[in-house]
This record gives structure tokens, sequence and C-alpha cells, in this order.
């Protein structure tokens, strides 16, 4: 039997237990307990990362604008590559024209092609073109015949006998003809996504062309062209010493 003074004295098989004094010995003699804690040691660092990536990217620039370093380029930037032929030249042709007038014209042209008995939601096609082009009015000096040209015997007159003026051909302008409005029924429509016509449209140009031709014919162009025609040589010929000259034309 144990006795009483024996009670709380440490044994082998039962070390001594560690006590409330034994355990704020050990916290106070442990090196943990003299460290400082620093509320703001994280801010800090965090800081110093983003100045230090700031300044990377500033002195990246800096390097890339004195062109030291390649321009950075987008991977996936569009790109175009012409692989035209160049062009052949088919023909000289020297031209002889005096272009005395021009007129420039405008027209609306409302062309329309359907079916009989059938509706026009089915099959219709109706374009509403404007057109706008010019037309030359010239005189061929390559056509003035032999004996054209009559000089008085003293020098100070002279006579020109020219070919009458001409109208050259229509020149449509796509740059500001365009398709005002279209209309197309449904098997049109169906037609264009199965064989589509890239040809549809030359009617309505010829048709253009056909109307401003007829509008240079009544506009009074070719008149034009022979007065302008006219002054000009007398202007050229008065410089050069001739007091009357005469210009005629010969009927077309």
């Amino acid at each position: 039997m144990a006795r009483d003074g024996d009670i709380n004295e440490p044994t082998r098989e039962f070390p001594d237990y560690p006590t409330s004094e034994s355990l704020r010995d050990r916290a106070e003699g442990s090196p943990d307990h003299d460290r400082e804690y620093a509320p703001g040691a994280p801010a800090r660092g965090l800081l110093w990362v983003l100045g230090a990536a700031a300044l990377a990217v500033v002195v990246l620039l800096g390097v890339q604008a004195t062109g030291l370093l390649p321009d950075f380029r987008n991977p996936f930037a569009k790109e175009q590559t012409d692989r035209s032929q160049p062009p052949l030249l088919k023909s000289i042709r020297d031209l002889s024209r005096y272009v005395a007038a021009e007129g420039n014209f405008q027209v609306v042209v409302d062309v329309q092609n359907d079916r009989r008995n059938v509706p026009d939601f089915l099959l219709n096609e109706r374009t509403l073109f404007v057109g706008a082009g010019r037309v030359e009015a010239y005189v061929d000096f390559g056509k003035i015949a032999d004996g054209a040209v009559v000089v008085s015997e003293d020098g100070k007159s002279a006579e020109i006998k020219l070919p009458a003026p001409q109208l050259g051909e229509t020149d449509l302008d796509m740059d500001k003809s365009y398709v005002f409005a279209e209309q197309r029924g449904l098997i049109n429509r169906l037609n264009d996504l199965v064989a589509g016509d890239p040809n549809r449209q030359q009617q309505v140009y010829k048709l253009a062309e056909d109307r401003i031709t007829a509008a240079a014919r009544d506009s009074g162009l070719t008149a034009r062209a022979q007065e302008n025609t006219r002054k000009m040589l007398e202007g050229l010929l008065r410089s050069l010493g001739y007091e009357k000259v005469t210009v005629t034309y010969t009927a077309p």
C-alpha cells in the first residue's frame, strides 16, 4: 500500500503531468513569443510586386520605342495577297479628236419583266435604276480633206472647212449609278440561289446608255461643239497674224 506522501511523486510508469505553471514557463521561453507581428507587411509586399511590374512594362516600352526590339504584331491579323497579273498592252491608237463639248446626264430607268396570268409575288422582276453618264462632242481633225484650208494671197485671211462634230459613245459612270429599288418574285429569288445570272443588270445598263445617248442628240451638244471649235481656231489663227478666219462644216 502506497504512502500518503508518495501520492504526488512521479514514477517511471507515470511521468510528471504538465501543469499550468509549466506550460506558462515553456511559452515564456519560446522564441516565437519574442517575434513582433507587423500587420502592414503583406500590403507592402503587394505594392513592391506591382511597382516592379510597372517598372518592367515602362522599360520594355522604352526599349521598343528606340527600335531595338521588333514590333509586336497580332498573329491573327488580316493580310491581303495580290496575285494579279501585270497589265498587258493590247494596242495604241493615235487620236486626232478635238473634244469641244461634254454633256453630263442622269436618267431614271424603271423596267419590269413579268408573265401574264402569273401573280407578281411569284414571278416578277422590276428594277428602278438611276444612271449617270457623259457624252463627248468632238471634231475629228484626222478627217480634214486636202484643200480644206485656204489662205488668201495677202496672207491676212484663212478659210477652214471641217467635218461636222460627232457624238462619242455614252460613258456610264458606275460610281455615280446605282439601283434605287428592286422587286423580285419568289421564283426569281429561288432561281438566283440555284443559278444566279451575273449579267442580269446588263439590260438595265443598256437602257440607261440608250436613253442618255438620245438625250445627248436632242440637247444641242453638237451645236455647242461647233461654236467652241470655231472660237478656238479663230483665236489660234489670229495669234499667228490672220485678220479674218472663216470656219465652215461639212454636212454630217
